[in-house]
């Protein structure tokens, strides 16, 4: 449990602060002033002042926060953020998002100059190599063949009759001949070899003949260093797509009939998840966050009041109409939008602890 906390408090505090740092640099860049960049959230342990800037230590490590002079509205100082143009307002508020997927892309390099186990069922991009090949058992079928000898999901198959397996599609294709026939398959499991003594047979489930097993072709993708950035470029955007294509899936479903139709999971789900993915190894736990701050940096660039988004909004409400909205109503709006977002986090939360605890 300790370990599973850890594990998601170090996730959410790079991710936030990546987050908050793109609106920092934006900010500076821009000429507004930086009253607090704060790591974690009140109250404060402690703090100190360079450049204008209060740098704050908190003691609630779940993230941080920049906050901005005239970000209400109210100053008019030059270098307050409600005088500036609107460009640069623009830029301010959608650089933390950015910052996500720029962080995306690096997490997404590291590990691709690694290596990342995955599936090859399809062309590999240019530049990609391929280290570790095996054939993965990923599921067995209960009361199959397969199931009866030992053979159990997550073994990796080594060899048929003493022969070398070298794919899945080669394996199914030697399977397909031995019906009824005691043939001997070699698995690696653990960093050990086990033979299991099994007979191929004529399944229902598929009406092929086969012992049982789902198997995929895995592999250590990997690229040189110097190719690595556009793998992780890649990933980003293909990762990014598939995101956009579930959250709208996900809304369609929801006024439709009115349930997600899938898996939604909150603070809780996460942590649980970043625990287990982390013990599976580093480029494991690299590739989960890349693909958190995907998810965060697409959440928060919906048009909801109190993400950013909505901030995005508002500036695109001023440009069509000419002036902005008053501050106060701004305020207001989004205040009510966090309210909303809190009650919708509490329920995800609550739902992943039945989920995950019961």
């Amino acid at each position: 449990m300790l370990f599973t906390l850890f594990i998601f408090l170090i996730l959410l505090l790079v991710l936030v602060l990546a987050h908050e740092a793109g609106h920092f640099f934006a900010a500076k860049k821009a000429g507004v002033a930086v009253e607090e960049f704060g790591f974690g959230f009140p109250p404060r342990a402690a703090s100190v002042k360079r450049g204008g800037t209060v740098y704050s230590f908190n003691w609630v490590p779940l993230g941080g926060f920049v906050r901005l002079k005239g970000e209400t509205g109210i100053s008019k100082d030059k270098d307050s953020f409600s005088e500036q143009s609107w460009p640069k307002r623009l830029l301010v508020i959608a650089a933390g998002v950015l910052m996500n997927f720029v962080l995306a892309a690096v997490l997404f390099s590291i590990g691709y100059t690694i290596g990342v186990p995955q599936e090859l069922n399809v062309r590999l991009p240019y530049g990609a190599r391929v280290r570790e090949r095996s054939v993965q058992i990923l599921s067995v079928l209960p009361g199959s063949p397969a199931e009866k000898s030992g053979i159990q999901s997550g073994d990796a198959l080594v060899s048929f009759d003493g022969a070398v397996i070298e794919s899945a599609g080669r394996f199914r294709e030697i399977v397909q001949s031995k019906k009824d026939t005691s043939v001997t398959i070699g698995v690696r499991r653990g960093g050990q070899n086990f033979e299991f003594a099994i007979t191929p047979q004529s399944l229902p489930e598929t009406n092929r003949v086969g012992v049982g097993v789902a198997l995929a072709d895995i592999g250590v993708v990997y690229y040189p260093w110097y190719l690595a950035p556009l793998g992780g470029l890649r990933a980003t955007a293909v990762f990014t797509g598939e995101i956009i294509k579930a959250f709208g899936g996900l809304m369609v479903n929801l006024v439709r009939t009115g349930k997600p139709g899938i898996e939604v999971s909150g603070p809780v789900g996460i942590a649980v998840l970043g625990g287990e993915v982390a013990r599976l190894g580093f480029v494991y736990l690299l590739q989960f966050a890349a693909l958190l701050s995907l998810n965060l940096g697409v959440i928060n660039i919906l048009p909801v009041p109190a993400l950013d988004g909505g901030r995005v909004l508002f500036l695109v409400i001023e440009k069509f109409r000419g002036r902005a909205v008053s501050p106060r109503v701004e305020s207001l709006v989004h205040q009510v939008g966090f309210s909303l977002l809190l009650l919708l986090v509490a329920y995800v939360t609550l739902h992943d602890v039945l989920r995950f605890f019961r």
